[in-house]
């Protein structure tokens, strides 16, 4: 996937250039109030956006449980018309953002710099209080006269990476967000004091009301404001140029925290599930050297299962094969029934050529796991190459329902089908692959090749859809 290159503020301009004109068009009629319809097509539109410009974690066991993680948040969050829908960006930044329509973004940068659940649980119920309380939506409303060239030159910029696709285009996309970011329209982009506080006091009971410690929203503030001073420039936390006036929302937390039952500061985060995601994490997206370092500076009896597993992939991105295979047979030599770790251990005979072992560790975390998309994938991909294409095809399109969006998927699945024997399904496909890359040319030309092999009603009606989807998408640019 591309590198992501437009954060926060380009993301935000971007959504606020989505509705601004409709709302114009009707503000006659709707006295510059935006509908609740508006704000579900904001969403919509917004996360395919989104989707195509950042590079969105496709592991369902990281997935499943920041979604969890959300549900329950909302379970103490005031009632919202629409469905909260959360998603994973790999990058590195320490940040999160919420849209209305209920969509909510964590990155992994966030994910791992915390050190409990009620942490990241905290910036959740911070994010979703934004949308509960409408304060994008109402700054939309208050901005009628916006001028519209700078916010229209921040979307271009981040389309036009879209629609070209490749490292120039991207670079030029950037260029364009930046220069067309004047100094009005970027104030708009930051939440006001009076926002801050606000997410802050419902964020807060949201928190309390989902069972967690309210300690947690304090303490991911804290971690951030040490991130600002001691990590490095890649990693800096980009949240707090968003989220204004830190420090003094800490204060508040705390006054209004020491006021509460204390058995609220007595509850317990169990962060099994979230050290295990930090672990995937840390190994597979962090830099590999940085990565080793932690496994080096940790006593080796304090490992658990998970801490070989992550410093065999670490060992792996480095080439180290031998020594990467020792921390793995350590692993399964600790604990041979745990899904994670006999996947993750498929995964790395797989990478390594040895397809015998492999099929036999995937096709037992499948059975311990179900629905876990990663061992599905590897397993399809394993059952290909030995061209066993029925059962690589139950599988892909079994990965494809837990996954629909993802590029990567959808090649594959149209590879096993173009090599079995079924050219409309490949070439199909093969152009969802295409526009969920967002390479929007290649798109029609599969879809095309589709279109001339379609036999019967049920193909001409898939042809239809994806026609569909690639103008809607192809609408996003204009």
């Amino acid at each position: 996937m591309r590198i992501p290159f437009g954060i926060y503020p380009a993301l935000l301009a971007a959504l606020l250039l989505v509705l601004t004109p409709a709302a114009t068009a009707r503000a006659n009629l709707l006295g510059n109030k935006l509908t609740l319809r508006d704000e579900n097509k904001m969403g919509r539109d917004f996360d395919k956006i989104i989707r195509a410009q950042q590079n969105m974690v496709g592991d369902t066991y990281i997935t499943d449980y920041v979604g969890d993680v959300v549900a329950r948040v909302v379970t103490g969050t005031r009632p919202m018309p629409f469905r909260v829908k959360s998603a994973v960006i790999a990058n590195p930044l320490i940040n999160a953002f919420a849209i209305p329509g209920g969509y909510i973004y964590i990155f992994t940068g966030l994910i791992q710099s915390v050190e409990t659940e009620s942490q990241l649980a905290g910036v959740i119920a911070h994010e979703l209080a934004h949308v509960s309380q409408r304060h994008v939506v109402n700054r939309i409303e208050k901005q009628k006269k916006i001028a519209l060239l700078s916010t229209a030159g921040m979307l271009a910029g981040l389309l036009l990476g879209v629609a070209a696709g490749g490292e120039d285009a991207a670079q030029a996309g950037q260029a364009l967000v930046l220069g067309s970011q004047g100094a009005a329209t970027a104030a708009m982009l930051h939440y006001s004091q009076e926002d801050e506080r606000e997410a802050d006091h419902v964020g807060l009971n949201s928190l309390v009301k989902a069972g967690y410690n309210p300690e947690g929203m304090p303490g991911t503030f804290q971690i951030m404001l040490k991130n600002k001073w001691y990590d490095n420039s890649s990693a800096m936390p980009s949240y707090l140029s968003t989220h204004p006036g830190t420090e003094e929302r800490i204060t508040y937390l705390h006054d209004r925290i020491a006021r509460m039952p204390k058995e609220f500061l007595e509850r317990k985060d169990d962060n099994t599930r979230l050290m295990r995601v930090q672990v995937l994490i840390r190994s597979r997206m962090s830099p590999a050297n940085t990565a080793l370092a932690y496994w080096d500076d940790k006593k080796e009896s304090d490992y658990t299962p998970m801490d070989y597993v992550g410093r065999g992939i670490t060992l792996e991105r480095l080439k180290k094969i031998d020594e990467a295979e020792k921390a793995f047979s350590k692993a399964l030599s600790l604990d041979n029934n745990d899904p994670l770790v006999v996947r993750e251990a498929g995964i790395f005979f797989f990478k390594t050529g040895r397809p015998d072992r492999a099929a036999a560790l995937l096709q037992k975390a499948v059975i311990l796991d179900k629905g876990d998309a990663m061992a599905l994938f590897y397993l399809a991909r394993l059952q290909a190459e030995a061209k066993q294409y029925a059962q690589a095809e139950k599988n892909m399109r079994k990965v494809n329902e837990l996954v629909p969006e993802d590029w990567e998927v959808h090649h594959h699945l149209g590879m096993i089908l173009g090599e079995s024997g079924d050219p409309f399904g490949g070439n199909l496909h093969l152009a969802y692959a295409a526009l969920y890359s967002m390479n929007l040319k290649r798109a029609k030309e599969f879809m095309n090749r589709a279109d001339s092999l379609a036999q019967d009603q049920g193909q001409k009606d898939r042809i239809k859809e994806l026609d569909e989807a690639i103008k809607a998408r192809t609408d996003l640019g204009k």
